[in-house]
This record gives C-alpha cells, structure tokens and sequence, in this order.
C-alpha cells in the first residue's frame, strides 16, 4: 500500500514510513503543492495511491463521488512529525486489514 500525504503533513514523514508503505510520497515531492483537492483526488486515482489526509475535504469527495481513492483520515490534532510517523507505523495492520481485506473507503484514526 503507498501513500499520498496531504500537504498539512510534512514531507520529512516519508523516509521512515516506507518500511511498511513503500513508494509513499507527499504532495510537495510531486509537484502539487497549493492544488486543488480535486486534482490530487485524481493524482491519487491514476496513481493507486490511499491519501492520508487531516481534514475532510477527501472524505467529503468520496462521499459523493465514492472510491478510489481510499483513506486514511487522521483525526489526532496536530501533533509532532515523531507523533505522526509513530501514528501511521502503529496502526499499519489495522490500516490494511480495513482498507484491503474489509475493503473499506476510509479508516479514521483518532
């Protein structure tokens, strides 16, 4: 499973994350920083990529327009890039299990 951080989420999160998410990127390692949600949307779509996200402009996409794109909806607050990394690298089974095996839309973590 790769992931697709959304920009709220910093960029230096990637190296220690692909161990368990291989070719997981963030949206200023590709080029779309200051994008509109739909185009990301769409990114992650074409690329096969589960969007991990803070906020619920995906979710509320998705509501209408269904899935793909899966993800993951961290609701923790803002915490620390250590917080975050540990956050995503804890829950890596319970994340497959839900967004693969179970093939939910979306696992929101709080």
């Amino acid at each position: 499973m790769k992931l697709l951080l959304d920009e709220n989420l910093s960029r230096r999160i990637v190296p220690f994350i692909l161990g368990c998410y291989p070719e997981s990127t963030q949206i200023a390692l590709i080029g779309l920083e200051n994008t509109d949600d739909k185009v990301i949307r769409a990114y992650a779509i074409d690329n096969g990529y589960v969007i991990v996200t803070q906020d619920a402009d995906f979710y509320d996409m998705n509501m209408i327009y269904g899935q793909p794109p899966k993800l993951i909806w961290l609701k923790t607050g803002n915490q620390s890039k250590a917080a975050t990394i540990k956050t995503l690298l804890d829950n890596h089974q319970i994340i497959e299990q839900s967004l693969v095996a179970e093939d939910l839309d979306c696992i929101e973590i709080i």
